[in-house]
Order: C-alpha cells, then structure tokens, then sequence
C-alpha cells in the first residue's frame, strides 16, 4: 500500500479514492473497454461491405500495431499507476501543456465514445426483437438513427445512475458481465466452428472492390480497417483505475496486455469462423445486419438470440467502461485545477466514494452527441470514426513525448516490475508511426465513411478534420489564454494536506 501511494506522492496527490479492485476487477475493466462482442458486432458489416471477406486481415494488422502502443503503456502503468492515465501520462513525458491536450482529447474522445458505443444497441436489439424498434419500423431513412439514440440514452441513464453510487456496485456489474461476454465468445465460437461450410480461402476474397480506385484493393482494405481498429482500444482503463487497484505497479501492465491478447485471440476467431460458417457469403443481408444475421441463419433463431442476448450484455457492461475510464479522467484533470469548476468536479462522495458530478456532466454530454446526431443516416460510421481518431491522436499525445525522453536517455523505467529493456526504443518508434499511419487513415475524407447517404457536400467529408480542429485548437486557446494560469494542485488534494 505504501508503494502504490508513493506514485501518487510523485505527482504531488495524496490518496483519496479507496482500493478495493483486485486482478480481475483491473482486467476486466481493460476487456470490457475493447469488448469484443460489442466492436465485432457492431462494425462487422462496416467491413463486410467495404473490403469483403479479405478485410479479416486488418484484425491482426491493428492488433500488431496496438501491440507496440500497449507496451509503451505497460512501462508508464508499472511506474505510474494513477488516474486519468493518459492525462498524466502525457504530463509526466511531454509537460504541463502537452499533458492537457492529451488529457483534453482523451475527455472528448471518451465523451464522443460514450455516444458511440450506446449506438450498437440499435445494431442488436431490434434484431432480436421488432418491439425494441420503437421509432417508425426500421424502413425509414432515420428510423434506425433516431432509435438508435433512444435506446443509447437509456444506455447512458444507466451507466450514469451506476457510477455515480461508487466503484464497488460498477466492479461488480462489470466483472459479472465481462464474465458472461467472454464464456459467451468462446461457445460462440465453438457453434459457428461446428458450421463451417468453406474452406480458410474465404479470407483471401475481396469480392472486385477497390476496382477502378487509385490504389485498388488496398484503398477499399484501409477503409474496412476502421471496423478492426474501433475495437482494440481502450486498455488504458486498466491502469487509469490504478488508484483504486491493489498493487497497480503490477497488475495493470498485465492487466493491459492480457485484455489486448484476449480480445485479439478471441475476437479473431469469431470473425474468422463467422466468415467460414455463414451459409451465403454474397447474401445483401452481410452488409445490413452483420454478425447478428450470421449468428441467426447460422445457428438458428433460438440459439443465435441467446448469443445476441449476451452481446446486449456485452456492450452495457463496455458502456460502463467507457463511462468509468470518463470519470476518472475528468476526475484526474480537474485535481490539477485543469477544468472549470474544477473544486467540485474533484470532489470525491464521501458515501459513495466516488466523483459524482463527472458521472452526471459526462452523460449529459454522451446524450446530447447523440440528440445532434438524430437524423444523420450515417450516424454509426461518423461517430465511431471521430472516436477513434481522437483517441489514437491522445494516445501520441503519451508515445511521442514518451519517444522524445528516450532519444534523451531520460526515461528510466519502475525496478522490479515491466521494462521493455533494450526493445524499448524501437517499440516506441513503431509505436508512434502506427498512431500517426492510422489517425492519418480514419480521419482520410472518404464518402464511404463520412458522407455514404445523400448529397455531397465538403464539410461532411472533412468533417473528421473540421470536429477534431475545433476541439483541439479551441481547446488548447482555453488552456492557453484562461486554464494554465489556474493550473495546479488543488488545496485539498495535494500530498501532505
């Protein structure tokens, strides 16, 4: 215990958040973030349609290169297991500025996710029943959209009203459901192996798309990604708990590694056998319904609604996280005095535990991305899409300055602990390269992503870069001209107080 309060005397903290998590609660907070239920059922269509079969091979593709950003991690988690992780993180490598961008474009990120993840319950639900469709009856051009957003904000009341009554009752919830996701992955993936109708080939079809692009099949390939790259990420969450973990140092680099491995393994093989087993491999409905049309015509209507049923469970207990991570975060910058009304977004419930009023403002903002997003047909693609981007550009917001302090011989990693030794700077130069490659790829203005349906129009397509340059920009003029004056620790949140 004295060693886990030492990092937090590090930053100038002292403890305040009660540690009751133990291996698996940190674990199944890094898995339930990735959820490999919720991200391949929810954007198995997404790469269905735009690489075909072939686009299997962007799962090992992003998980090789989230590897190397995962390892940078796991030597800051060993040395630094605090909340709000990448904020501090980011502080710690790059300074006090770089550390509020990165923390700042974490926070919006996670907001803009929140909203995101809510959004495959209409992906799910009404699949196992027309009653969950409760706007219009699917057929419309935004029913899906604004049903999706009625379901999501039920979603979000929920994680909301559980955070906010302490740590304890979301480890429980969580656990219990990462627990049901991963027993319902491995039969899922025993069933569709005992269905498979084709042999391993089926990978290597790309179905002619890409024809006539300016880079083929490797353009249409880099698009289908996306549904990969939204799934690994978020293993942060192990350590951004670390406060509230028993001997963090420890268990969060394992923690983290083990909940990227899984979710790769795991999530590989679903894919791979869903591929092998769907009795038609050019059915319209692939590219409509996803996994869930190929868990209901593959194992039947009984059986595949089971499966579905644990997906629901799948992505409330993701939602949970992605809310938790939130919070933490939120928490984290306004110790610093690094928001506004920074004193009682710091506040921690002294019944609950917990920091109350992040939960709520962090919910409220969830619900209202999806209230502007009502009637956009594309709603799922350009959310999940700005998510992503956001999240890849904080995580260089910590690989970058973290490369820096390595090229100067001033990183030292935890002794005794996770250490990459001599691997260190090559895994870090790999590590920044796939950040920038990828948020390079996802922000690319495609129609396909940003503007499938209806007119053209330019804002539309840059509008990964136009969101992303207003959040960061307008953020960082915030932090520039009115925060940093602010910054520091708060009284009564600072070691020795």
């Amino acid at each position: 215990m004295h060693d886990d309060d030492a990092s937090l005397a590090e930053f100038g903290y002292k403890p305040e958040l009660k540690r009751t998590l133990g291996n698996f609660h940190t674990f199944a907070a890094g898995i339930s973030y990735i959820s490999i239920l919720t991200g391949t059922f929810q954007l198995f269509y997404f790469g269905i349609t735009h690489g075909g079969p072939a686009y299997w091979w962007s799962w090992p593709m992003v998980f090789c290169g989230q590897l190397m950003v995962a390892l940078c991690f796991c030597e800051l988690a060993a040395r630094y297991p605090v909340a709000g992780s990448i904020y501090n993180w980011a502080k710690r490598m790059g300074g006090p500025h770089v550390g509020w961008l990165g923390g700042w474009m974490m926070l919006t990120a996670t907001m803009v996710s929140l909203a995101a993840v809510a959004l495959a319950y209409q992906v799910t639900l009404p699949q196992i029943s027309s009653w969950f469709q409760f706007i219009g009856n699917g057929s419309g051009r935004t029913d899906a959209a604004a049903n999706a957003v009625l379901l999501g904000s039920i979603l979000i009341l929920f994680t909301t009203l559980v955070n906010a009554f302490g740590v304890k009752l979301m480890a429980r919830i969580n656990s219990a459901g990462v627990a049901i996701e991963l027993i319902a992955a491995i039969v899922l993936i025993i069933l569709l192996a005992a269905h498979i109708t084709r042999g391993p080939s089926a990978v290597t079809k790309t179905f002619g798309l890409g024809t006539g692009q300016s880079l083929g099949y490797f353009g249409a390939f880099l698009t289908a990604s996306l549904a990969s790259a939204y799934v690994m990420y978020g293993f942060d969450t192990a350590s951004s708990l670390g406060e509230e973990s028993k001997d963090p140092g420890r268990n969060a680099p394992r923690a983290i590694l083990r909940a990227l491995t899984a979710s790769f393994l795991i999530g590989g093989l679903i894919l791979l056998f869903a591929l092998l087993a769907v009795p038609d491999l050019h059915a319209k409905e692939l590219s409509v319904d996803g996994l869930q049309y190929v868990v209901l015509s593959t194992l039947g209507s009984t059986v595949g609604q089971i499966v579905l049923w644990c997906v629901v469970i799948a992505i409330t207990v993701c939602e949970l996280a992605v809310h938790t991570a939130g919070i933490r975060l939120a928490f984290a910058m306004a110790r610093d005095n690094n928001l506004p009304a920074a004193s009682l977004l710091a506040k921690v419930s002294p019944r609950f535990q917990t920091p109350v009023l992040p939960a709520i403002i962090i919910g409220l903002v969830g619900v209202a991305i999806l209230l502007i997003n009502v009637n956009q047909p594309q709603i799922f693609s350009v959310i999940t899409s700005i998510a992503i981007i956001m999240i890849y550009l904080a995580y260089l917001m910590v690989t970058v300055p973290m490369l820096v302090q390595r090229l100067r011989g001033r990183w030292t990693p935890a002794e005794g602990t996770f250490s990459l030794g001599r691997f260190g700077l090559p895994v870090n130069i790999l590590a920044v390269l796939w950040g920038l490659a990828m948020s390079l790829n996802l922000a690319w203005p495609r129609a396909a992503v940003y503007n499938a349906t209806g007119p053209q129009h330019w804002y539309l397509r840059w509008g990964a870069f136009l969101f992303i340059g207003v959040v960061a920009g307008g953020g960082f003029l915030y932090y520039w001209f009115v925060q940093r004056k602010r910054t520091g620790v708060l009284e009564g949140h600072a070691a020795g107080s």
